[in-house]
């Protein structure tokens, strides 16, 4: 095998392979990155660890068709490294040469024929925007469980139907649920698929420059158990938790007796900064009466803090404690000007939403559910 290739090129197909492998493979061939050559000019990179599996082909000037299996990891960290010219990778015996300007790595050519066969090109069940897909899951993973002891609560669950798409994660002390418009092959589309919230995470942020984002879900997917993402040349296949997600959108309160609308960047600076003298695992405190809402924290004889932001009141005056971080990720995930909390009692959850304005309607295609924490005293 021999072929030249741009070091960005290289680079970034390399570095998109290579982030789903494993640290400590179970098998040592599963460490590896399969880069095959084809004479008509292009290099397939793939990866594939049973879980996930991620394919990219991009041009090359092949002198030889061939194909190897090399240590992705090390290659990843060499291409990112390399100086910015022309990269020539060949084999000689059982090593792979990469030379760049006069930067030269010999790496050892693993087994190929041991490698697993990779999960067939999905076929698409449907397409969305990349901005789109990539803003809702960076909304809805943040709520996703990052422990071990629940694993059916580390996924988001995607609930296809028709023309609307719902993702929802949580980890019980929170919940996040963002519903978006997607273009399915079929107007009687209807799947649900609960999919890993790193792996989930991490596809959405590569593909979602791309433009349009194809998934595919079912038996399209190349199998019931998986679920695949395509965009330009990237494609990328992921096993699905196994499992019944729990009935959790009983958690949002039909009614609402208090709402406050505040500025979100006011408020994100104000709960930081108040935050600090938290003590780990410590809430602060927001009460809210008209025209602001003032943010407490620290008791006794600890370091205390408070501040007031301006706030709009519309309801009884409420006192609320929120986790500093879960309130924090809610906010940071919002993405509008302003943030709208809607409140029933002080013992029942809190609902955050976005606004535009300050007298506009909330938009309620993101919704973040906060368990607010008991107050001490």
């Amino acid at each position: 095998m021999k072929f030249r290739v741009e070091r960005e090129v290289l680079a970034d197909a390399v570095t998109w392979v290579a982030r789903g492998l494993p640290a400590r493979p179970p098998v040592p061939v599963l460490a590896g990155l399969l880069i095959e050559a084809n004479d008509e000019g292009s290099l397939t990179l793939s990866a594939f660890d049973y879980e996930v599996s991620a394919k990219i082909t991009v041009p090359a000037d092949v002198a030889e068709a061939g194909t190897v299996l090399v240590l992705g990891r090390l290659l990843a960290d060499i291409s990112r490294n390399l100086p910015s010219r022309p990269v020539d990778v060949s084999t000689d015996g059982n090593k792979v040469s990469v030379t760049c300007g006069s930067s030269r790595f010999s790496l050892m050519q693993m087994p190929a024929d041991d490698y697993p066969t990779l999960p067939t090109a999905p076929a698409p069940s449907g397409t969305v925007a990349g901005d789109v897909f990539t803003q809702a899951v960076a909304q809805v993973s943040i709520a996703a469980d990052r422990g071990d002891t629940l694993p059916i609560l580390t996924g988001v669950r995607v609930e296809i139907d028709g023309e609307k798409m719902t993702l929802l994660a949580t980890d019980r002390y929170r919940l996040a649920m963002r519903e978006l418009t997607w273009n399915p092959e079929a107007i009687d589309a209807s799947h649900v698929a609960l999919i890993p919230a790193r792996t989930l995470s991490d596809t959405a942020k590569a593909l979602g420059a791309s433009g349009t984002v194809e998934v595919a879900l079912g038996s399209s997917a190349g199998g019931e158990g998986l679920v695949g993402f395509e965009a330009g040349q990237r494609r990328t296949t992921t096993r699905l938790l196994d499992g019944e997600y729990p009935k959790v959108t009983s958690i949002f309160p039909t009614t609402v007796d208090t709402e406050s609308v505040i500025k979100t960047a006011e408020l994100v600076e104000a709960v930081k900064r108040v935050a600090l003298v938290a003590e780990r695992n410590t809430p602060v405190r927001l009460r809210f009466t008209d025209g602001q809402v003032a943010i407490e924290a620290g008791t006794g004889d600890d370091a205390q803090a408070s501040e007031a932001v301006e706030a709009s009141l519309t309801g009884p005056e409420m006192e609320i404690a929120f986790n500093p971080q879960f309130l924090l990720d809610g906010l940071g995930a919002v993405g509008t000007e302003y943030s709208r909390l809607s409140f029933t009692q002080p013992s029942r959850p809190a609902v955050l939403s976005g606004q535009d304005k300050e007298d506009g309607e909330a938009d309620t295609s993101y919704r973040y559910v906060l368990m607010p924490v008991r107050f001490a005293s």
